[in-house]
């Protein structure tokens, strides 16, 4: 039975993992669509702001499952 939880442990710490390296990945993109808005003539606000707050939003996640 302890092998199994141990097993079941290390499963969900690479689920926290992947999650983890999916999170930055989104975090990238999202910084990337952001640099791309603000270096256009005349930026877009209302896409800068919601794509800030998507980037906080997944910040906050990250912060989450790292603390977990």
């Amino acid at each position: 039975m302890a092998e199994m939880d141990s097993a079941e442990a290390v499963q969900i710490e690479m689920s926290i993992a992947d999650r983890i390296g999916v999170l930055k990945q989104k975090h990238a993109s999202l910084e990337t669509a952001l640099e791309d808005e603000n270096n256009r003539p005349m930026p877009n606000s209302s896409i800068v702001a919601s794509l800030k707050r998507e980037k906080l939003a997944i910040k906050d996640k990250l912060q989450n499952l790292d603390s977990a």
